[in-house]
């Protein structure tokens, strides 16, 4: 672009930061992107886990926000997916970024989004809102969950259908995925749901709870959810995420973490 206003050459690591260079730029729509960096050959993250990551800021300092990383752990580049905030601090910036620019990486990634902070189970749910599709590309691409969990559902809810980033990959059951190809066609469903345009399947991720269409005969067992088979993990917007949160509670589903695994998980360092 020719406009933009990013400083992305010459920057100078730190004791928390590396400097990374970007590989690829995907802009789904005016609003979603999605971009490639390097990925040193130190960095080693869980799937589901999140990272700090950022640009200069108008001081020069660098300015930096948590993005979960959507790339499966085993590869050769880490991925992200983000929304253009016009005003953004860090993402007017970062809308701009070409391929070659120079990128500050956190050297420790960490989240709640994890396999670790869930009890075992036979059904995994990832319920996302938005850019909180991000940690689930990564986890889906995991050949140890597919050993974990007998079905692996994810569930995606937009404004626009242009807005259902990694769609076809999606669709397609991970087709041509060179580990967890031949399990995801048997294990692995995707729930793409639109709330603002017409589209196959519409409607907010608890209406779909509600009317049973998010338990397909795909998915097998129960066609609602149960704390004795079924994990849920949880990433998007604030609403979804504290409404899902008091629904579980409610249906005796237990809130996890690193330290104590549990029904359910949410990244609190999103929500605070």
């Amino acid at each position: 672009m020719s406009d933009r206003t990013a400083v992305t050459h010459g920057l100078e690591p730190t004791n928390a930061l590396s400097v990374e260079r970007v590989r690829s730029v995907r802009h789904w729509n005016e609003h979603l992107f999605s971009f490639t960096i390097t990925r040193p050959a130190s960095f080693r993250f869980r799937s589901g886990e999140f990272v700090m990551i950022g640009l200069p800021g108008d001081n020069g300092k660098p300015l930096l926000r948590a993005y979960s990383i959507a790339s499966p752990a085993y590869a050769e580049e880490l991925e992200f997916l983000s929304i253009k905030v016009q005003d953004g601090p860090l993402t007017s910036k970062l809308q701009q970024i070409v391929p070659g620019d120079e990128i500050y990486l956190g050297k420790k990634p960490t989240g709640t989004l994890v396999t670790d902070a869930l009890k075992p189970g036979s059904r995994l749910f990832m319920l996302s809102t938005g850019t909180g599709l991000a940690p689930f590309l990564s986890l889906i691409r995991d050949p140890d969950v597919y050993e974990m969990y007998e079905s692996i559902v994810v569930v995606h809810s937009v404004r626009r259908v242009s807005d259902l980033a990694f769609r076809t990959t999606l669709e397609a059951n991970l087709a041509g995925d060179p580990l967890v190809e031949d399990q995801a066609a048997q294990q692995f469903t995707y729930v793409p749901t639109v709330t603002r345009e017409p589209f196959h399947t519409t409607g907010r991720i608890d209406a779909l709870v509600d009317n049973g269409t998010l338990f397909s005969s795909r998915i097998g067992g129960a066609q609602a959810f149960d704390p004795a088979t079924d994990r849920i993990m949880l990433c998007g917007s604030t609403e979804m995420i504290r409404d899902f949160s008091v629904y579980l509670e409610g249906q005796g589903f237990e809130e996890g973490s690193n330290a104590k695994p549990g029904d359910y998980v949410i990244e609190r360092a999103f929500v605070g």
